[in-house]
C-alpha cells in the first residue's frame, strides 16, 4: 500500500452481546488473522454500542468491522465497510479455533513473525455475474492492503487466507494458512543447515558427511507434487534464492470456519436490503421499521425458515422481543469441529 499509494485499511474485530467462551477464542482468533493492520488487544465493554466504535473509526482510520454475535439457533458474523456501509451478514454453520488445528496437525506452523505483514486473499467460486458475489468478493479484496503483483517483495508474503464458494451449497469455506518454501534437490542435511540459523549438534558424527547423507535426499512428498516447485523470481527467506527451485507449502493456521451469506445491506447495519437469501418480499416489515430513525443502530437479524433474530445491539428489550430470549442465554448453539481432517 505504501507502494501504490492507497490507504491501508483497518479493521475492528468485536463481539456484540454475550457471547460463549469459544466464541471469544474465534473473535481472537480473527483478530489475529487481520494483524497487522487491527486492534489485536482491543478492550470491549458491555455498555459499548455500533455507534460508540464507529466514533473512534474514523480518527483512528478504521474502514471495516468484522462482528461476532450469537443467538439461540446459530452464531453469526457481520463485515461491514465503515461509515456507510454495506454490511453483510453470513450464519456460522461451524467454526474450528487455531488451537484446535494446532493439536490435530503432527507439524504446526505458526511463528510470530509470518504476522508481521497481512495476509494475500485467494477467492475462488465467486460469479461475478451474481451482484451479492461480486460484492463478497470486493468486501474482502478491500479489507487487506492493495498488492501490486510487479513491485510486491516475495518475502513479505508469508500468509494466506482462502475463501472457497460452493454454488450447489451456497457456503463459504474460510480458510487460513502460512507459506512456506523449501530448496528442491538437496538432501534434508543441507536443507537443515542453510534454513537454520542454530547450527544442529554433529558432536557424534565422525565427519561432517555423515550429517549430509544420514537423511536422504528429499521426501516422498516432495518427489511426487512435482506442481508444488517453481522457480522464484526474488529471494524467499534462507536457502530459497532467486532462480532456483523451490517447493512452496502452506501449513493451517486457523481459524476455520463454514460461512453463508444471509443478508447484504446497503448502510452500516441498516438501510435497504440488497440481497437477502431467503426471500426480500417477506421481510417489507423489518425492512419498514429499519427505515425509522435508531439512535443506537439497532440490527435486527433474519434467519433460515424461523427467521432467526440477530442481537446486534444493547436493547435488551428490542432483543427480547425480537429472539424470545434473555440476551446471552440459551445453550450453546454452534458446531465445533474438534476433528479437523489434515489437508
Amino acid at each position: 500500500s505504501h507502494e501504490t499509494g492507497e490507504k491501508i485499511p483497518r479493521s475492528f474485530v468485536i463481539g456484540r452481546g454475550k457471547l460463549p467462551v469459544l466464541l471469544r477464542n474465534l473473535e481472537q482468533d480473527l483478530r489475529k488473522l487481520m494483524l497487522p493492520h487491527t486492534a489485536l488487544h482491543l478492550k470491549e465493554s458491555g455498555k459499548n454500542t455500533l455507534k460508540d466504535f464507529v466514533h473512534v473509526a474514523g480518527p483512528l482510520g478504521v474502514s471495516h468491522f468484522v462482528i461476532l454475535s450469537n443467538t439461540k439457533n446459530a452464531p453469526y458474523m457481520k463485515v461491514v465497510r465503515s461509515p456507510h456501509g454495506p454490511t453483510m451478514t453470513f450464519k456460522v454453520h461451524d467454526f474450528c479455533l487455531a488451537a484446535d488445528v494446532a493439536r490435530a496437525l503432527l507439524r504446526y506452523r505458526a511463528p510470530p513473525s509470518i504476522f508481521k505483514n497481512p495476509p494475500l486473499v485467494v477467492l475462488n467460486g465467486f460469479n461475478p455475474a451474481e451482484a451479492h458475489l461480486k460484492l463478497v468478493t470486493i468486501m474482502f479484496q478491500n479489507i487487506f492492503p492493495v498488492i501490486d503483483v510487479k513491485k510486491v517483495k516475495l518475502s513479505l508474503c508469508q500468509r494466506v487466507l482462502l475463501l472457497n464458494y460452493d454454488k450447489d451449497t451456497k457456503v463459504i469455506d474460510f480458510r487460513h494458512y502460512a507459506i512456506s518454501a523449501q530448496p528442491v534437490g538437496v538432501s534434508r542435511g543441507i536443507r537443515k543447515l542453510v534454513q537454520r540459523t542454530k547450527i544442529p549438534d554433529l558432536r557424534t558424527l565422525n565427519d561432517v558427511s555423515e550429517f549430509v547423507t544420514k537423511s536422504g535426499y528429499g521426501s516422498e512428498s516432495e518427489a511426487e507434487n512435482e506442481s508444488s516447485r517453481v522457480t522464484l523470481p526474488q529471494d524467499y527467506g534462507r536457502g530459497n534464492p532467486a532462480s532456483q527451485q523451490s517447493a512452496v507449502k502452506l501449513h493451517e493456521i486457523g481459524p476455520r470456519m463454514t460461512l453463508q451469506l444471509v443478508k447484504v445491506e446497503e448502510g452500516l447495519c441498516s438501510g435497504a436490503v440488497m440481497f437477502h437469501e431467503y426471500g426480500i418480499e417477506e421481510n417489507k416489515k423489518k425492512n419498514k421499521k429499519k427505515e425509522e430513525p435508531v439512535d443506537d443502530m439497532d440490527v435486527d437479524m433474519d434467519g433460515e425458515e424461523q427467521h432467526e433474530e440477530e442481537e446486534e445491539d444493547d436493547d435488551a428489550d428490542y432483543y427480547r422481543q425480537e429472539v424470545g430470549e434473555e440476551p446471552g442465554e440459551g445453550k450453546r448453539n454452534f458446531t465445533l469441529l474438534r476433528q479437523v481432517p489434515c489437508f
